[in-house]
């Protein structure tokens, strides 16, 4: 299976893309763990469809230390016990944030209220900045059809 376009090939798809990448560059960088932002790419990922994130996420966050049994567990959270309070906050963050065409009121007070209780302000814009972009990149990749399974843990480093 080949994509529709090769978005990373393309001069303009490049340049938006290095973009993006600087924007993940400096969240990365920010006070919020690295685990809890992996989960985030991955559920998002997840939701929206994207293999290729989905690829990408679960092979850096297995490569960084993060055990099979949590990544096996991601898609079904709720019932999982492996999470902590502040994983599962921004898991619910998450969901509603990226299904909010699907939720009359957006993100729930009750989910930004949890969140909080977990977070500071600058995690918190962390997780805001996190969501917003996996949904940019899951949104990229699905439209174009990336294929998924062939990534390799830091070849985009």
């Amino acid at each position: 299976m080949d994509a529709r376009l090769n978005y990373f090939g393309n001069p303009l798809g490049a340049k938006f893309l290095k973009h993006l990448n600087s924007a993940g560059h400096a969240l990365g960088l920010s006070a919020l763990p690295m685990s809890t932002q992996e989960l985030v790419k991955i559920r998002a990922s997840q939701i929206n469809g994207c293999g290729f994130c989905t690829d990408m996420h679960t092979k850096d966050a297995a490569h960084a230390g993060e055990t099979q049994l949590r990544l096996n567990l991601v898609a079904t959270w709720r019932e999982a016990n492996v999470f902590t309070e502040a994983e599962r906050a921004a898991l619910e963050l998450t969901e509603q944030g990226t299904r909010i065409a699907d939720a009359a009121g957006g993100v729930s007070d009750a989910a930004w209220a949890e969140a909080a209780k977990h977070y500071d302000e600058e995690q918190l814009a962390a997780l805001v900045g996190l969501i917003a972009l996996i949904n940019a990149y899951n949104r990229i990749n699905v439209l174009i059809r990336q294929p998924a399974g062939d990534y390799v843990p830091g070849q985009f480093a």
